[in-house]
């Protein structure tokens, strides 16, 4: 069941969570591609962080503002 206009349920955030892991886990490949090597510092990783997190962010920002019908910015009928 999708949420009404300007609420959230649990899958919401499950699926924010699965974007925002999916959203690392590329941006890991591609930095690694670009470095030729993976290495275990925070300056390899914090960009990936967050960029997993900005995506789970607009994701939920996204759903926070669809109706249930798929609309965005328009409220229930």
């Amino acid at each position: 069941m999708n949420s009404s206009f300007l609420t959230l349920n649990w899958m919401d955030l499950l699926k924010g969570l699965l974007v925002a892991v999916i959203g690392a886990i590329l941006t890991a490949v591609y930095q690694a591609l670009q470095a030729g090597t993976l290495t275990f510092t925070w300056a390899f990783f914090q960009p990936i962080l967050l960029t997993g997190l900005a995506a789970g962010i607009a994701y939920l920002i996204k759903n926070f503002l669809t109706n249930s019908q798929g609309f965005p910015l328009k409220t229930e009928k």
